[in-house]
């Protein structure tokens, strides 16, 4: 009995440390998107300008608010 238990006890051990794992590494990757946003407004200017648009600072501002309020979506 005592080795079923100690195999059972391993096993739930395994899967709480794969579990616990998953959501630190969740909430890490999370807080290092926060910090550092995919995008800039720099980006922007530059991929607009290879689309072949010129980019106003209003329309700039406007996109990038507009991922902001999503990102915030997607949050919630």
């Amino acid at each position: 009995m005592n080795m079923g238990l100690a195999i059972l006890l391993i096993i739930v051990a395994l899967f709480g440390g794969a579990v616990g794992g998953f959501f630190l590494a969740k909430k890490a990757f999370q807080d290092q998107l926060e910090k550092n946003p995919p995008v800039n407004e720099d980006m922007l200017r530059m991929m607009m300008a290879q689309m072949g648009q010129k980019p106003s600072e209003k329309k700039v501002r406007q996109m990038m608010q507009n991922m902001k309020t999503q990102t915030a979506k997607n949050k919630k």
